[in-house]
């Protein structure tokens, strides 16, 4: 069985309700109905009705089951109205400008039902820019306690591999923050760990991935990854965590025995902790692309509810399974 089938199944066990806000992408359309077919969540679609019925008919899929929500002529829009108002109201929002936001923005219709706790979680990005997507969730929901910042990771399974969990690594931050201090990438790989734990059930093994390995090259990028290194193991000492370490340190075992002799990570890792945002963005898409791999994300962690990105060059099977697991993470929250 496949990762994604075994995260469907945990679905299924304890359905959440998830909402799917971009309801002109026809790829939406399609993973609905899969979802709701499937038993995997139960989806709230925002938008105009008959719009979504006929897109259903045009590309020849069902969407019984799925509950359509038009901002328009939604009993509860007051109150959304207010909720958004009194959550923003410091940052100067007012109550008019709150109803024009949920009359035109989907995207915070959405992440303002997971607010007022009508929904689980959100998914959506198919056709939003990252920022787009996340910013509401940011503004609205907040970060979980004890969260020192929300990051943004992907979940790749690569098949037909031998190195991480069977082929299963998560790679962090590859979709929110652009160049983290060594604090900030010490937060995300503990954020990781606990997301890697719980959505693939296996122990961390996390590498903090340089161009350097164990002082093989001198540059500031590589101090900033020694220095992230040393402050996880003081603040995050159960982490089972190294670095820095070259990719091929970090997940081949032959060579981590001449690159990093007598560490615990080396050779071994399936966490996979970046310098920035272009190592970890490029890293992802070459996995993807060149690799065949599944790629899921970027999925959010940090953050109070579960809301969740697409690259737009998804599928409709991508987004079935970031619904899957934004369903497991609301189990979990």
């Amino acid at each position: 069985m496949s990762y994604i089938d075994v995260i469907k199944d945990k679905a299924r066990m304890d359905r959440k309700t998830i909402v799917l806000p971009e309801t002109t992408d026809k790829r939406t359309l399609i993973a609905a109905s899969h979802i709701v077919k499937e038993g995997i969540a139960d989806i709230i679609m925002i938008g105009n009705e008959e719009k979504i019925m006929d897109g259903a008919t045009w590309l020849e899929i069902e969407l019984d089951g799925v509950e359509i929500i038009n901002p328009e002529l939604c009993d509860k829009l007051d109150d959304y109205v207010n909720l958004l108002y009194e959550t923003r109201k410091n940052k100067g929002m007012t109550l008019e400008k709150a109803r024009d936001i949920l009359l035109s923005d989907y995207l915070t219709f959405g992440v303002i039902m997971v607010k007022a706790n009508d929904a689980d979680g959100m998914v959506a990005g198919a056709c939003h820019a990252t920022a787009d997507t996340l910013r509401p969730a940011l503004q609205i929901l907040k970060t979980a306690p004890g969260v020192k910042l929300v990051s943004g990771f992907f979940l790749m399974c690569v098949p037909n591999c031998e190195f991480g969990e069977n082929g299963t690594f998560l790679f962090a931050d590859c979709g929110l923050n652009q160049d983290p201090t060594p604090e900030e990438l010490a937060a995300i790989a503990d954020t990781s760990a606990k997301s890697f734990k719980s959505l693939v059930g296996a122990k961390p093994i996390i590498a903090m991935l340089s161009h350097s390995t164990k002082g093989s090259a001198k540059h500031e990028l590589v101090d900033k990854m020694v220095e992230a290194t040393r402050i996880a193991h003081e603040q995050y000492p159960n982490l089972m965590l190294d670095g820095e370490l070259q990719t091929d340190a970090a997940l081949v075992p032959q060579v981590a025995k001449s690159k990093a002799p007598g560490s615990e990570v080396a050779g071994k890792a399936n966490v996979l902790i970046f310098p920035n945002l272009d190592c970890g963005n490029i890293g992802y898409k070459l996995v993807q692309r060149l690799a065949n791999a599944e790629a899921y994300g970027p999925m959010l962690q940090g953050i109070a509810k579960p809301v969740n990105d697409l690259s737009r060059g998804c599928s409709w099977q991508d987004i079935v399974g970031v619904v899957a697991l934004t369903a497991v993470q609301a189990q979990l929250a």
